[in-house]
């Protein structure tokens, strides 16, 4: 028998048990298909944490407390006013052009009866503007002179607005943040989410007016800098660390108490730990195949029962037990192949439709990203898995007896 001959009988025998060669193949169907949809969604979750990343542009870091092992650097007060003016010093730090100091407010904005609870940011919303492009769409940011001033003003998100002051102007307005008044000069635009910041849903305070009125400390979560062009931000780095360490008075080779991220930095540990993740996701759920290719060696041997004088008379017509052996294994192969591209149309589909719910009532943007890679590879494991599996059962059917298989009933 030929290569070609063997395949078709294969394929025939096949077809004449469609039900049962189905249900052989369901668990190697699940398995590719929960390997393909656990790898598109972490695509789609990379591409999202990298695309936010990537938005605060290519120039600029991030200097917080800590040493970024963990984040209890966040409640650390290392970073202060004197390592700002210490970094805006041209002399120390000559490529950086322009630095956001950023605290987090807890608590609520209330108007009248309406009170709403937003992300309360103290910092500069001229940087905002300008690092993010997203421009108040009445009012005016505020500016360096009300942040000098320590000035009670406020630029709010659309859903803000609409929450506090419905269809009603809100520029000129008052707002209560923790029992203070704060004038509203600005409101930005339906924007969504840009970069780590949802601005529909956030209110921008000048960062010296959270510092007395509300929170009433002298650090800083967070500074955000900017250098003066992307290919300068590895000697910015190396200027404010070596700037910090004065400051703090850390001596060269002293663990430092304040960490600089650059989004370069920021992208590879991203894509480090989602790769990471996805790959031992997808190696736990790779359990079922073994699972399925257990499942069809039993097939496999029951219907090397089933077929024992089909067997004997093959053989008698000559097959030869390498003919027979071929055979069983390309049922195999072929079994495990239509699974696996089963899987992966299954797969990919079930990941489109998650990808497509999570895109309008989750995060909008999300994105779907079919893994190619990922398809090819589970293809070729699950044929793998109908060779490795198949080998005994097609073993057994070739050295069955011609004369004992024609006798069996």
């Amino acid at each position: 028998m030929n290569i070609k001959h063997t395949i078709e009988t294969a394929f025939a025998a096949l077809w004449i048990h469609t039900t049962r060669s189905l249900l052989t193949i369901l668990g190697i169907v699940i398995g590719v298909a929960a390997i393909i949809i656990v790898m598109a969604l972490g695509r789609g979750a990379e591409n999202l944490i990298v695309g936010e990343i990537s938005s605060l542009g290519a120039e600029t870091a991030v200097i917080q407390p800590g040493t970024g092992d963990d984040f209890s650097g966040f409640l650390l007060e290392s970073i202060t006013e004197k390592d700002l003016e210490a970094i805006r010093d041209k002399r120390r730090v000559p490529n950086l052009v322009d630095s956001m100091p950023v605290l987090s407010v807890p608590g609520s904005i209330s108007r009248g009866g309406n009170t709403y609870r937003p992300m309360i940011i103290g910092a500069a919303a001229e940087f905002f503007v300008n690092t993010f492009d997203v421009y108040p769409e009445s009012g005016i940011p505020f500016n360096d002179s009300d942040i000098e001033s320590n000035r009670r003003v406020a630029v709010i998100g659309s859903t803000v607005k609409e929450e506090l002051f419905g269809p009603n102007a809100a520029v000129g307005e008052n707002v209560k943040i923790k029992n203070q008044n704060f004038r509203i000069v600005g409101v930005f635009p339906d924007v969504g989410q840009v970069g780590f910041f949802n601005f529909n849903e956030m209110a921008v305070i000048p960062w010296t007016t959270a510092q007395i009125y509300l929170l009433g400390q002298d650090h800083f979560n967070e500074i955000v800098v900017k250098a003066d062009s992307p290919e300068n931000v590895d000697k910015l780095v190396y200027d404010l660390e070596a700037t910090l360490r004065e400051t703090h008075n850390i001596e060269a080779g002293e663990e430092k108490d304040f960490v600089v991220r650059t989004q370069q930095a920021l992208l590879d540990q991203v894509s480090t730990i989602v790769a990471i993740l996805t790959a031992f996701l997808s190696a736990v759920v790779a359990i079922s195949l073994v699972v399925g290719g257990v499942g069809i060696m039993n097939i496999m041997l029951v219907s090397v029962t089933e077929r024992t004088r089909e067997i004997g008379l093959r053989k008698a017509l000559g097959a030869t037990k390498k003919d027979i052996r071929r055979q069983f294994l390309y049922e195999a192969v072929i079994l495990t192949g239509v699974g696996g591209i089963l899987g992966v149309v299954i797969g990919g589909l079930l990941a489109y439709g998650v990808s497509v719910i999570l895109a309008s009532t989750v995060v909008s943007g999300w994105s779907f990203s079919f893994p190619i890679m990922g398809a090819i590879i589970g293809i070729l494991v699950s044929a793998g898995v109908g060779l490795l599996f198949g080998i005994y059962p097609a073993t057994q059917a070739a050295e069955k007896s011609p004369i004992e298989a024609l006798r069996y009933e």
